[in-house]
C-alpha cells in the first residue's frame, strides 16, 4: 500500500505525464491541420462557395464533414462521386436533372456562382479524413460483374448511373441501358447524348452540358453493351 508522500507523487507524475502527451498530441494535431485540410488550395472561389454555401442554409438539408441534416444526400465527396458536370446540372435546375423526384431548391444561381459552388466541392473533396466518409458497400458486388465495353467512363459512372442501370447498378428513373447498343446505333445515341429534346420532345432527360470527348466516351461505351449471346 502507498504511502501519502508515494501517492502523492505518483499522482502528480502521472499528471504532468499525460499532461505533457496531451499537449503534444495537441500540438501534433494542429501541425497536421494545414496539410490535411489543403490550406494551400483555399483560393477565392473556394471562400464564395462557402458563403455561398451558409448563406443559403444548404446545411439544412445537407450533410458536409458530418455535420447537417439528413434529408437530402450526404456532399463530402459528391465532386468524386458526382464530377463538375452533374454538379452543375443540379445547380442550374433540380428538377431537370429529377423530374418530379427531387425537391431541391432552384435558387437561380449564376454561372459563376456555380463555379464557386464546385470548387468549393472540390477543395472539400480533397480533404484528408482520415477515411471519412466510408466507401459505400452496397452495390459493390454487382458492379464489379464483367459488362461488354470494358470499363465504365468516368462520366457514365458520375452523370449517367444517377438514372439509369447497367447491369443491375444504378437508378430507376431512367430506363435500363443493358443491350443498348443492339438497339440504338452510335449516331442516334450521339444525337440523343447530345440534345434529348430535338431527338424527342417532352422528354424527361436533361440535356447535360458534357464536353464532345464526354460525349464520345459514354457514346463509344454504350455501342458495345449487347444483349447476352449475341
Amino acid at each position: 500500500m502507498l504511502s501519502k508522500s508515494a501517492a502523492r507523487a505518483f499522482f502528480l507524475s502521472g499528471t504532468l505525464l499525460f499532461g505533457a502527451v496531451f499537449i503534444w498530441l495537441t500540438v501534433d494535431t494542429f501541425q497536421r491541420i494545414p496539410a490535411q485540410t489543403n490550406a494551400g488550395d483555399l483560393n477565392e472561389s473556394v471562400v464564395r462557395g462557402k458563403h455561398i454555401w451558409e448563406e443559403n442554409n444548404c446545411m439544412g438539408c445537407h450533410t458536409l464533414l458530418g455535420e447537417g441534416a439528413y434529408y437530402a444526400p450526404e456532399l463530402t465527396r459528391v465532386y468524386d462521386r458526382r464530377g463538375p458536370a452533374f454538379i452543375a446540372a443540379m445547380l442550374k435546375d433540380p428538377e431537370a436533372v429529377y423530374p418530379g423526384q427531387r425537391r431541391m431548391v432552384k435558387y437561380d444561381f449564376n454561372e459563376e456562382q456555380i463555379s464557386d459552388m464546385i470548387a468549393f466541392f472540390e477543395w472539400i473533396g480533397r480533404m484528408d479524413l482520415n477515411g471519412f466518409p466510408p466507401e459505400p458497400t452496397i452495390g459493390m458486388a454487382a458492379a464489379a460483374i464483367a459488362i461488354p465495353g470494358g470499363e465504365r467512363p468516368q462520366v457514365f459512372t458520375q452523370i449517367c448511373t444517377a438514372c439509369h442501370s447497367l447491369g443491375g447498378v444504378g437508378g430507376t428513373i431512367g430506363p435500363a441501358l443493358d443491350g443498348v447498343g443492339d438497339r440504338f446505333d452510335r449516331g442516334y445515341l450521339m444525337r440523343w447524348i447530345t440534345d434529348p429534346q430535338a431527338v424527342k420532345p417532352g422528354t424527361q432527360m436533361p440535356k447535360l452540358e458534357l464536353t464532345e470527348e464526354q460525349r464520345n466516351e459514354v457514346v463509344i461505351f454504350l455501342s458495345k453493351q449487347r444483349e447476352a449471346g449475341l
